[in-house]
């Protein structure tokens, strides 16, 4: 059963000028984003540019975040990296802020084997009573996380979900078939075509800017309404395309910015959009009418 939301946002971290946590701006995002489609948040995760933020930093979002929703959007905390002590620690400091779930990448760079993934999940698992998304996504990590390895991991009792951005539907799709573990749309583009294999949601970085569009998707393909689904999916697809023309998360970043959002920069060795990327962003904004927010 799902209790952490349909829509969950892979929320940005904002930063003052001088590349220090805004965490007022964070707290402000966290409510504007709850008020607009979001049923949950995901803090520190890679589009909140976790490999460059302290421990103390990213417990502090989980408190701040969570302080400034109240309860109107669960918090799920991203505890993941390449280091199992390192992931069990942060998990547990995750756990003490209250966060509501955990969300744990594969290990990236060491290319641990298929026993080592599993030690690993399961170390991480152990650490919290909060459940747990696994996030495979192997264009970043080197290492595709496959169904039957999932399907194991589902029988740890507060493994869950997973966060799936390998695009192979057919993965996904085998994994339905050997397990009831929750399958979260791990790119925006996947939401639509993983919502015919039951997928609990998406964990999105659209949903930054077209939250309550993406939030309608899915309750209109559970509805039975099919081909209206459909049709917000097609109209969401150049918003999704603008967003990864670089590297997240410097395109969300940017596009809210331009919508008065002041977020901020990113942190080195991310750099801010170039003026023809932000032309584009600004184009794919406008085509939806969301300049000038």
């Amino acid at each position: 059963m799902n209790s952490l939301g349909d829509i969950l946002t892979a929320m940005v971290t904002a930063f003052h000028e001088d590349g220090r946590v805004n965490y007022e701006a964070t707290a402000e995002l966290a409510v504007y984003l709850a008020d607009n489609g979001s049923d949950g948040l995901v803090v520190s995760g890679t589009t909140g540019e976790s490999p460059t933020l302290t421990d103390d930093e990213k417990v502090e979002l989980f408190h701040v975040v969570k302080d400034a929703v109240g309860g109107r959007a669960t918090v799920i905390a991203g505890t993941g990296s390449n280091d199992t002590a390192h992931s069990v620690h942060l998990t547990e400091r995750a756990n003490e802020a209250d966060v509501d779930g955990i969300l744990a990448v594969t290990p990236y760079y060491n290319k641990p084997p298929r026993a080592g993934v599993i030690a690993h999940f399961q170390a991480i698992a152990g650490a919290t009573d909060k459940p747990v998304i696994l996030y495979n996504i192997p264009g970043r990590t080197a290492l595709n996380i496959d169904p039957e390895t999932l399907a194991e991991l589902n029988e740890v009792d507060n493994i869950v979900a997973v966060k799936q951005a390998n695009p192979d539907l057919e993965e996904s799709r085998l994994l339905r078939s050997l397990c009831d573990m929750g399958l979260y749309a791990g790119n925006d583009d996947m939401l639509y075509p993983l919502l015919d294999l039951g997928a609990w949601g998406g964990i999105c970085v659209a949903s930054h800017l077209a939250g309550p569009q993406m939030k309608k998707m899915v309750e209109s393909y559970r509805a039975g309404n099919r081909e209206e689904a459909r049709s917000i999916n097609e109209s969401l697809a150049p918003l999704y395309r603008a967003l990864f023309i670089t590297a997240n998360p410097i395109p969300v970043k940017a596009a809210l910015n331009m919508i008065g959002l002041d977020v901020g920069g990113v942190r080195l060795p991310l750099v801010p959009a170039t003026a023809a990327e932000e032309a584009q962003i600004r184009e794919a904004l406008a085509a939806r009418a969301l300049m000038g927010g």
